[in-house]
C-alpha cells in the first residue's frame, strides 16, 4: 500500500492538473514520442513564444483530474501524452499544428477548448483560423472596401446632381 506521503504528492499533482484545466482556455493532449531532445526544446520555445506551456503528467493522474471535472478524454490518454495549455484558446493549437507539419512525430490527440471536450477534427479546424491580427486586418479591409464603395456612389450622385 502506498505511503501517506506518496498519496499526498499524487493528490497535489491531481489538484495542479485540475486547476490548470479549469484556468486554461485550451488544454491540448499530444503524443511527443519520436521527437529528439533538440526538437523538444524547440517545441517548448515555440509554445513559450505563443504564451503557452506544456507539461507531462502521468496519464492515470491526468485521468483522475479530468474525471473530477466530468470530462472524458480517455481515448486521448493512451500512450505517452504531453499537455499544452494556455489562456489563449487558439495559440497552443496553432503552435502544435505548425510544429507537427515540420515534425511528423508529433501527433495531436485531442483536448479541451473553452471548457468543452474537443475532437481532433475541431482542433484541426481551429488551427486554420487566422491570428487575431489577421482577423483584424480582414475586418479593416472589409470596412475600407465598404467605405470606398459608398464614397464612389456619393461622388457619382453628386456628379449627376451637378450635371442637371
Amino acid at each position: 500500500m502506498a505511503s501517506q506521503k506518496v498519496i499526498e504528492a499524487k493528490s497535489e499533482i491531481v489538484n495542479e492538473i485540475v486547476s490548470t484545466a479549469k484556468d486554461s482556455a485550451s488544454f491540448i493532449l499530444f503524443d511527443y514520442r519520436g521527437l529528439t531532445a533538440e526538437e523538444t526544446t524547440e517545441l517548448r520555445r515555440i509554445l513559450r513564444d505563443s504564451d503557452s506551456s506544456y507539461k507531462v503528467w502521468k496519464n492515470t493522474l491526468t485521468k483522475r483530474a479530468l474525471d473530477s471535472l466530468n470530462l472524458n478524454l480517455d481515448d486521448c490518454l493512451a500512450g505517452p501524452s504531453a499537455i499544452a495549455f494556455s489562456n489563449d484558446a487558439i495559440a497552443p493549437i496553432k503552435a502544435l499544428s505548425n510544429f507537427a507539419k515540420e515534425h511528423p512525430a508529433l501527433e495531436i490527440k485531442g483536448g479541451i477548448v473553452d471548457g468543452n471536450v474537443t475532437s481532433l477534427d475541431e482542433i484541426k479546424a481551429l488551427s486554420n483560423i487566422p491570428s487575431r491580427e489577421g482577423l483584424l486586418t480582414m475586418l479593416a479591409a472589409g470596412l475600407i472596401g465598404t467605405v470606398r464603395d459608398l464614397s464612389i456612389a456619393l461622388k457619382q450622385l453628386s456628379d449627376q446632381k451637378n450635371e442637371q
